[in-house]
């Protein structure tokens, strides 16, 4: 009795390898539709200038920036 699966190819591999692929990416895409939060309105600028705060986003780069 001859074999009656055809041999594995490497087109259909790398169709396999593709279809997987966008299954997963649209699957993450997907997941991510949770409510972003809002953002804190900006403190008014001061009229004498010296308006450097040490913000969270400036903290965050530096640990960013540490050696």
């Amino acid at each position: 009795m001859p074999n009656s699966q055809p041999k594995p190819s490497r087109r259909g591999f790398f169709l396999s390898a593709s279809v997987a692929g966008a299954a997963v990416a649209s699957a993450g895409w997907l997941k991510t539709n949770t409510p972003v939060p809002v953002a804190e309105s900006p403190k008014p600028a001061p009229e004498k200038g010296g308006g450097y705060t040490l913000s969270a986003h400036v903290q965050h780069y530096y640990r960013t920036t540490r050696v």
